[in-house]
């Protein structure tokens, strides 16, 4: 049987921590970033990215084959 393929597309996206926890960016960080309507504070928290919540996790373990 052939190696299982990762999703490049997710690989790209999402990141698996050492405690098995997938890591995720945040969206609306870059459109409008230079302008007032974004605080620095809100934009330093986009930053940060988030975490996915358990459900999602599932389906994106499946595509981030190692």
């Amino acid at each position: 049987m052939p190696k299982m393929k990762s999703h490049r597309g997710a690989s790209k996206r999402f990141k698996m921590k050492p405690s098995g926890v997938i890591k995720r960016n945040c969206a609306y960080k870059n459109h409008k970033a230079n302008s007032q309507i974004k605080s620095r504070k809100r934009k330093r928290n986009l930053m940060k990215g988030g975490y996915l919540a358990p459900s999602d996790a599932k389906f994106i373990r499946k595509m981030i084959v190692r």
